[in-house]
């Protein structure tokens, strides 16, 4: 039996290869080959199509987180200067404040001064009439006394 399963097997190969089987499985083969090949070369495509897609989105990951970086830098430095700015005028607007506070002082000041020497002056004035009416009687006493009037009031105003 053994020998019938071996011819019957080997007249089953002959068959196939007259009927052209093995150029029909060598050229399926052959395709198939060639599908493959065209897949990785492909896929080999769409791999460095996608690695350079990665690097430019890196990139650009890269430049956004740097002029991100350089806008707040820039915003950091003018609110500083803002800052600076707004304590410049409040410091100004104290000073001019002060100023102007000092120069009303100064003012007062000055008119009391003045007030103080007018009534100093008109006290001393009254006190000398009395004074000398008293000791001087008559007209020259009232002449001396016109005239000591006189020239106090010149020298104080």
């Amino acid at each position: 039996m053994e020998l019938w399963d071996v011819v019957c097997f080997l007249v089953f190969i002959g068959l196939l290869g007259y009927v052209g089987l093995h150029k029909k499985i060598i050229a399926a083969l052959d395709n198939r080959k060639a599908r493959i090949e065209a897949d990785l070369a492909e896929a080999a495509n769409l791999r460095r199509e996608a690695e350079e897609l990665l690097a430019s989105f890196v990139k650009k990951k890269e430049e956004a987180e740097a002029e991100a970086k350089a806008i707040i830098a820039q915003a950091e430095s003018e609110a500083e200067l803002i800052a600076q700015e707004a304590h410049e005028r409040a410091a100004e607007f104290v000073r001019r404040r002060t100023k102007q506070a000092e120069e009303k002082i100064a003012s007062a000041e000055s008119q009391a001064m003045a007030q103080v020497r007018d009534a100093a002056a008109e006290a001393a004035t009254k006190a000398a009439e009395i004074v000398l009416k008293v000791q001087a009687k008559g007209a020259l006493g009232e002449d001396l006394v016109e005239e000591g009037i006189a020239d106090l009031k010149r020298l104080l105003h």
